[in-house]
């Protein structure tokens, strides 16, 4: 109910909002607008304004809507009406209408992403989990438990960092752009800062996939080494207790909950449980124990697991930005959200993404529900990043979007000609394809995730 629920609110939200640009720049371009609806299939509801005489329609299925205006090229236009048919409007203000609706999307977004900053948001602390062995930040030095100060391209002109989102959007561009990202990191106390250069220019094209964040190393923030509710099996067996904090195994000290979890799966030999000695902390006092593993299936491989809750939740610290602020961090985090979509876009259309980054329906709806579950705010950031993907999703010069109408105003302004019916059915069909098909990988990630 709850997933329902979100979608429900995001449809309502930001549909609308691409419409209703439409509709009021179509107004105040002179042109009549004959139909604006939400939703398509049998009609809910319907009215009709008593000044313009535009029909507005409520659909049953609200995927979608419309805005139908005045047009030659459709009906029948009386000579009294011509002026304000869209067909016969100047280029300029065809242009605007069409623009309006993806702008609306993008300026909604700035908007709920300022809302969101000027509420303040809980983010996790810039402090590093233990990286993956052998990733670049394991070759770069990093150990776990570093608290990030500053980061950037180059180390003369680096950038504070707030939290942990700031590192892995310092991560994600250097990925894209294939530049190297240096870290200002420091211990516990901020002390003995160090620099350590993060050489992101290593990642090949097909390393960008899903498990990007895996490949570099820094998969989350530090959490902390501790056992949780302990279930029926090898955690109950050992002796093990919630709340203790695990020091060592063997003679591997444990720096937090993410090595922790890697030490138990990797405790397989030959298909045979791994007993080892473990030092925990508990109540200020240290115990020896030694833990035998159960075995379970993860795909085709044999990991260990404790039947405990294994790791802590991070420390978070709370973002609140002023009036201005929030609203430039809005148009900041819109503009690079957007920016970083179409490179996505550009390089998996390259082969130098992997398509797998594609997301559908089912993805977004699961999204939808735990953003909202989780409170106002991080569904507020949900609907801002959804509402940053329809703009560019539109604004993609594809024949069935309004990029692709956009594209046949350039043409018409370049050579004074507008593009041919011929040429406009060929191009229309391509288009329908192309969106076809990378729906149907969406949908088809979608399936891979769910059930994976």
């Amino acid at each position: 109910m709850m997933t329902f629920l979100a979608i429900l609110g995001a449809l309502a939200l930001l549909i609308p909002a691409h419409e209703y640009a439409h509709y009021r720049v179509a107004l105040a371009c002179g042109v009549k607008v004959l139909r604006f609806s939400i939703g398509f299939g049998p009609t809910l509801a319907r009215w009709q304004s008593s000044a313009g005489g535009t029909e507005f329609v409520l659909g049953a299925f609200p995927l979608g809507g419309y805005v139908k205006m005045l047009d030659e090229r459709a009906e029948t236009v009386p000579p009294e009406q011509r002026n304000q048919a869209f067909n016969t409007q100047r280029l300029s203000a065809r242009a605007a209408i069409v623009a309006a609706g993806p702008l609306a999307n993008l300026l909604l977004a700035v908007a709920l992403f300022a809302l969101v900053g000027w509420i303040g948001v809980q983010e996790p602390q810039a402090v590093l989990a233990s990286p993956e062995p052998g990733s670049i930040a394991a070759r770069a030095g990093l150990m776990g438990g570093e608290r990030v100060e500053r980061a950037g391209f180059d180390a003369q002109t680096l950038e504070t960092v707030q939290s942990f989102g700031d590192v892995r959007e310092w991560l994600s561009r250097g990925a894209l752009d294939g530049k190297d990202v240096t870290l200002e990191v420091s211990t516990k106390d901020h002390a003995a800062r160090r620099g350590v250069l993060l050489h992101l220019s290593e990642l090949q094209s097909g390393d960008m996939t899903p498990e990007l964040f895996l490949k570099i190393g820094l998969t989350g923030p530090l959490t902390q080494a501790l056992i949780g509710e302990v279930q029926d099996g090898a955690a109950r067996r050992s002796g093990l207790r919630s709340g203790d904090r695990v020091l060592r195994i063997g003679s591997e000290p444990i720096v937090d909950g993410h090595q922790l979890r890697e030490r138990i799966r990797a405790s397989v030999r030959d298909g045979e449980p791994l007993t080892q000695t473990w030092i925990i902390e508990r109540l200020g006092t240290r115990v020896e124990v030694n833990v035998t593993p159960d075995l379970r299936q993860d795909g085709a491989q044999t990991v260990g697991r404790i039947g405990a809750y294994v790791g802590s939740n991070p420390a978070w610290v709370t973002i609140r930005r002023g009036p201005v602020e929030g609203l430039w961090m809005g148009v900041l985090h819109t503009w690079d959200m957007g920016s970083t979509s179409l490179k996505i876009l550009g390089k998996m259309l390259m082969g130098e993404a992997s398509l797998k980054n594609l997301s559908g329906p089912l993805t977004i709806a699961d999204y939808a529900g735990k953003a909202a579950s989780q409170g106002i705010v991080p569904y507020l950031q949900f609907l801002a990043l959804i509402s940053v993907s329809l703009g560019v999703l539109n604004l993609l010069p594809l024949p069935v979007l309004d990029g692709g109408h956009l594209m046949y105003y350039l043409w018409e302004g370049l050579t004074g000609r507008t593009v041919s019916p011929a040429w406009m059915d060929r191009l229309q069909r391509g288009g329908v394809a192309l969106l076809l098909m990378l729906m149907s990988i969406a949908l088809f990630n979608d399936v891979t995730r769910l059930l994976g």
